[in-house]
């Protein structure tokens, strides 16, 4: 089944995204301004995720624990005012969804003020309480399992997940209570394939991987890995498409040398006088 559409992509379009209907798996990227977030779009992918990836990305952090509510609705903004054909989730930082349910729906309606048209939350059953709260409020949430790198202290690093037989159990267990409450799609990361596609088949709204294997329903992966503009060696489920860096580095050069012996700016690109002033 086609699923490459020129319509607004909704909530319920990405619900009904089952590969075992029929349907293409779902593509989505990060985004963290307007640039960015058109770019994407004019790429056609289904979702924009405002990840608060941004703080390792975008932000120069070491782990994604650094934003907080204000810097998210700021950099959903920015995704928002591209207008994009893709449906624009926002990341619900650490610590906005935490405390209680109340405080929850209230950081999440910053974020959907700010342009977002969904949110995204970790953790599995812990997190019922929140997201009922969150459907009650009439906001979509996406959840994400596995490798939630909001836990990266309680994990000891940014670890491959349910590798054990109670851990994959487990694993499960949270997806079809997240399904249950109301999430209209699972972010799996950091899992083995075979767990995975279990999870998969197990729940009924699609699931979104990152480093999960190809069984899922779509795929996800943060822009400047996928464009090289990262300062780290990429992670082994991303595949490198571009290498922007060089290009960039290549361009600005050839600017700073042109600055240097005097070509740059040109009679061209220099505003004159009216003859005769």
């Amino acid at each position: 089944m086609a699923d490459h559409v020129t319509a607004k992509v909704t909530v319920p379009m990405v619900r009904a995204r089952k590969r075992n209907r029929g349907h293409q798996p779902l593509v989505m990227l990060t985004a963290y301004d307007t640039p960015g977030a058109r770019i994407a779009d004019a790429a056609g992918v289904d979702v924009i995720l405002v990840g608060d990836s941004v703080a390792n990305a975008v932000l120069g952090h070491p782990d994604t624990l650094q934003v907080d509510v204000a810097a998210m609705a700021h950099h959903i903004g920015a995704v928002g005012r591209a207008s994009p054909r893709a449906l624009v989730v926002g990341d619900m930082p650490w610590l906005s969804y935490h405390l209680s349910p109340e405080e929850a729906v209230r950081n999440a309606a910053v974020l959907i003020r700010a342009g977002a048209e969904a949110v995204k939350l970790e953790g599995g059953r812990v997190r019922l309480p929140v997201v009922e709260a969150l459907m009650s409020a009439e906001i979509p949430v996406m959840g994400h399992l596995g490798l939630t790198p909001q836990s990266v202290h309680a994990m000891g690093g940014y670890r491959v997940q349910a590798r054990s037989t109670t851990a994959a159990e487990a694993l499960m267990n949270d997806a079809k209570a997240l399904t249950a409450a109301g999430c209209f799609a699972i972010v799996l990361e950091g899992v083995p394939d075979v767990v995975a596609a279990r999870v998969t088949d197990g729940v009924d709204v699609p699931t979104i991987g990152i480093g999960a294997g190809a069984a899922c329903d779509g795929q996800v992966l943060v822009f400047h890995d996928l464009l090289g503009l990262g300062d780290k060696a990429p992670a082994k489920f991303v595949r490198q498409y571009a290498d922007l860096t060089s290009v960039a580095v290549t361009a600005i050069s050839s600017w700073a040398a042109d600055v240097r012996s005097g070509s740059f700016p040109s009679e061209a690109e220099t505003y004159h006088l009216p003859a005769g002033h």
